[in-house]
């Protein structure tokens, strides 16, 4: 472990009473201040990482709404100036800015200088295209350097970026960025995912076509294309320049709430929501968890060769988490690649082996991956030196107890000292965590630490009450700077509102279940839309989940209440077995028994039915929802988008089966 290696969040509390005269007992205490006094927090956080303007910003806080709150207006800032500060002290320790590997073992390394060169030399390309602030760049790339290069020479000239990942469909990606009506598409021409080259370049062509605003196309050439197509620039050229220009360059001034990308909600039904942040509220909320999440400049003595790795496609808001790191000052090592080699021969050790290779400090995925992992029996023990691991995180859905115990004694067993687990539960909405990890807190399996500074989270019952120790729904009460700033087109801000404010005016509702402790640590349940409710008894999925995928039989499962409308409650439960393991009598009464006995009585499914596939979102979500529509009578094109899925051909056997049973009186029955 890097020494001294101080929490990141003792080291601003430290400053905190050095520089402000304050002191706080617990963690609850900050945290009280935190959400209380927003503008000496905020504050706080802008002067404690150093962030410079070259006008002064009028107040913090000017307008306390939700919707709406106007944050440091006056101020001007840049993310690329955030990331791009640390070069020179990096460079000068020995650290490179972005380590990457992929399927075919090729590494490389880039050093900080060259960043900011590729940065400056891609921006002044862009310009050259014809891009100006505030135009919008779409991308079409996978999760490589060139990635976060193209992102950051957007950010640094004030375009708007907005980044799918090759492995969604052409209609898929067009719903995306047809709303926002790029200028410019950037794209790969192929990729090499899940042990196979994959052709890119007809939809390449698709794209071009389908977006009648885009006017030029920036190509990055791969050998996995089929054809050579006709490009307004290369890559290659797009970042060859090394002049006097180049050398000048510096990323421009923005407005503190000047759009800085578009992300999008997943798409299950109707339109993805185009959500769009701006360059300061990122910047702000970014550095907060940051502080929660631990991460620390590599070329600093606290952290000294930190590196870096959370897994993710760039069509997950943890793609930006991961970019997060260079702002942080440490040095990313990212993996272009399927996590299990490919689903014909499943290997879920290729990422341990690369983190062990790349000797990464810090290693975060889904949580659905280190279940996989658990369920595949992998022996982190065989996949190399570990040792320099000293966090895991986890994410996209509950971890479970036994999942996290098991992740603990397989880095303990590999050679690490000690392993602290960073829990977060957020979202794409407002790219932050409403709830993580605090490494001076302690640790209880299966739970989340606490909430996040900041972040004014609360579990509401159903009087809109905020509850201890109650499951409720999560809200957040007070405003954060990383709330968006708008939906592109959102004619009087009638989907933002619908989103997240119809239920509690003024107050954001997450759409998710959550319970927090009397010690503060947090428990979230699944959706708050797909939970639950038998005779009056409430309970998130996750639980369900955590009791039957406990069986070493039961790879996956997914259940769903069609409980609508005053009819009696009924709730099918979908199970994938090992192979050669059959939904017999012995079974059935196996998968019971847990949850009963895990549970209650209550909760035992009405039927259970063996499946193939669990349907899943491309972040790894279980579809409850959809399916749970499907099931109740809908179309299956009204509440699913296929190519927003990561595994849209298990959806036929759910269609056929809402079929059979809308065809039979009683329904269908397992048995």
């Amino acid at each position: 472990m890097p020494a001294p290696n101080i929490p990141q969040i003792r080291l601003y509390q430290d400053w905190l009473r050095e520089q402000r005269g304050l002191s706080f007992d617990t963690y609850d205490a900050l945290w009280r201040w935190s959400v209380t006094d927003l503008d000496a927090f905020w504050q706080s956080i802008w002067d404690y990482m150093g962030i410079v303007s070259p006008t002064p910003h009028a107040a913090v806080l000017a307008d306390d709404r939700m919707p709406g709150a106007t944050w440091f207006p006056g101020a001007q800032v840049n993310y690329a100036r955030e990331v791009l500060r640390h070069a020179d002290a990096a460079h000068a320790a020995g650290m490179a800015a972005i380590v990457s590997d992929n399927e075919l073992g090729e590494v490389r390394e880039m050093a900080w200088p060259e960043l900011r060169r590729q940065v400056a030399s891609v921006a002044l390309t862009l310009k050259s295209l014809g891009v100006k602030r505030g135009d919008r760049v779409a991308a079409y790339l996978p999760n490589v350097p060139e990635t976060m290069v193209a992102f950051l020479a957007c950010s640094s000239i004030g375009a708007v970026w907005s980044v799918c990942a090759p492995d969604m469909g052409t209609a898929s990606v067009v719903d995306r960025f047809r709303q926002i009506e790029p200028t410019l598409l950037i794209a790969a021409d192929g990729v090499h995912y899940g042990a196979k080259p994959i052709d890119r370049s007809a939809v390449v062509q698709e794209l071009r076509g389908a977006l009648p605003s885009v006017q030029k196309l920036l190509l990055l050439r791969t050998p996995h294309a089929a054809q050579q197509l006709a490009a307004d620039a290369d890559w290659q050229g797009a970042t060859a320049r090394s002049d006097a220009e180049v050398a000048a360059f510096e990323p421009e001034w923005l407005p503190f709430d000047h759009p800085i990308w578009i992300v999008y909600s997943s798409g299950t039904t109707g339109l993805p929501k185009p959500i769009v942040h701006g360059q300061g509220g990122i910047i702000m909320t970014m550095y907060a968890c940051g502080l929660h999440n631990d991460i620390g400049a590599s070329y600093g003595a606290n952290n000294f060769n930190e590196r870096f790795h959370w897994y993710s496609s760039t069509g997950w808001v943890m793609w930006n988490c991961q970019l997060a790191g260079l702002a942080f000052g440490a040095t990313i090592v990212i993996y272009d690649g399927h996590p299990a080699g490919s689903k014909e021969k499943p290997d879920w050790a290729v990422l341990w082996r690369f983190v062990a290779k790349h000797r990464i400090s810090f290693f975060g995925a889904g949580a659905a991956y280190f279940t996989n992992c658990m369920k595949a029996g992998v022996a982190a023990a065989e996949c190399g030196d570990l040792s320099r691991v000293r966090a895991l995180g986890s994410t996209g859905s509950p971890l479970s107890e036994e999942v996290q115990r098991w992740g603990t004694a397989q880095l303990l067993a590999a050679g690490a000292d000690s392993v602290w687990w960073c829990n977060i539960s957020g979202g794409t909405d407002f790219c932050g965590a409403f709830v993580g990890g605090n490494r001076e807190l302690p640790e209880v399996p299966g739970q989340m630490q606490c909430r996040q500074i900041g972040h004014a989270v609360e579990a509401w019952n159903e009087d809109g009450k905020p509850v201890i120790g109650e499951v409720g729904e999560l809200v957040c009460t007070r405003p954060i700077p990383s709330m968006p700033l708008y939906f592109w087109g959102d004619e009087g801000n009638a989907r933002y509102l619908s989103s997240y404010f119809d239920t509690y005016p003024g107050v954001w509702r997450h759409g998710d279940w959550i319970r927090i402790g009397e010690d503060g640590g947090c428990i979230i349940y699944g959706r708050s839309d797909a939970t639950i409710n038998r005779q009056g008894l409430r309970m998130g999925t996750s639980e369900i989940y955590s009791a039957v995928e406990a069986l070493p039989e039961v790879l996956d499962s997914m259940v769903v209440d069609l409980e609508y409308l005053g009819r009696e409650s009924y709730m099918p439960l979908f199970v994938v077995l090992r192979p050669g393991v059959a939904l017999d009598d012995a079974m059935r009464g196996k998968i019971n028994n847990a949850i009963k006995t895990s549970l209650s009585p209550r909760f035992l499914p009405n039927d259970i039915f063996q499946v193939a596939e669990i349907p899943r979102t491309l972040s790894g979500k279980k579809q409850e929802l959809p399916i749970k529509k499907l099931l109740l009578g809908q179309p299956l094109e009204k509440v699913v988008n296929p190519e927003a899925m990561a595994n849209p051909g298990s959806l036929g056997w759910y269609v056929e089966f809402a079929a059979r049973r809308a065809a039979a009186p009683q329904g269908i029955s397992s048995s």
